[in-house]
């Protein structure tokens, strides 16, 4: 009796969650935006996406963030991540149920945001050539660790796209290499990580995924202008 409670339970707060109005307001070229498009369109969830500027925020935007002021703002309610979104529909999970396994693609995501980010944008555009040099082999050190975890996989949860793979995947292919490509740089070659570059291939095939990758020499000129943004800090 307790089970087909619980099971009712749930059933009335998918409908109600379904009713709800979902408002995403990010920016075309952050990555951030990006995944949690991605999530959405995985999870088959409507919403309205609201486009924001660098220069100037929206009221809206700001009302719902006024601390840090950056997208992305979903608007459910509450301000949310990838894993609200996964916990609040839980059909077609981005996540592992197995605790070891969230917690590793936890870690690597973590590992993209904070480390590979900063190494690879952020100190690449203070850098001069020589410094460059020093940091593409940090970033090579680093991204062995995403080429490890792809042996034998089509994605990092296995045969299906998810969690992780929205995390890499709008920061480093279609982002920061976007980045070194204006400079001049081919920091990850097919030759030495192979796992990775079949990887970013398969993405590129998932629908949801081409549907949020934005238009290459469009980014190409933003990443150069955010580098120039950062230098002139």
């Amino acid at each position: 009796m307790k089970k087909k409670k619980t099971e009712r339970g749930e059933k009335r707060r998918d409908l109600m969650v379904e009713k709800e109005e979902v408002k995403l307001l990010g920016i075309w070229a952050s990555p951030f935006s990006r995944r949690i498009e991605m999530a959405l369109k995985l999870k088959g969830i409507n919403y309205d996406y609201v486009e924001e500027k660098f220069e100037s925020k929206s009221s809206l935007l700001l009302a719902l963030n006024p601390i840090h002021k950056k997208v992305p703002v979903l608007v459910h309610n509450s301000h949310v991540i990838l894993e609200y979104i996964d916990e609040t529909w839980p059909h077609i999970p981005i996540l592992s149920q197995d605790p070891y396994k969230r917690s590793k693609a936890r870690f690597l995501a973590k590992l993209v945001d904070e480390h590979i980010t900063n190494v690879g944008f952020v100190s690449m555009a203070k850098a001069d050539e020589k410094g460059r040099e020093v940091l593409v082999e940090q970033i090579r050190e680093l991204i062995m660790y995403l080429e490890k975890e792809l042996v034998g996989n089509d994605y990092f949860g296995g045969k299906s796209v998810g969690f992780l793979d929205f995390v890499a995947g709008s920061m480093i292919p279609f982002c920061l290499e976007r980045g070194w490509e204006g400079i001049g740089l081919q920091v990850i070659t097919e030759e030495k990580f192979p796992e990775y570059n079949k990887w970013v291939k398969n993405l590129e095939k998932v629908e949801i995924v081409k549907d949020c990758i934005p238009p290459r020499e469009k980014h190409v000129e933003h990443m150069n202008y955010m580098a120039k943004r950062i230098r002139s800090s």
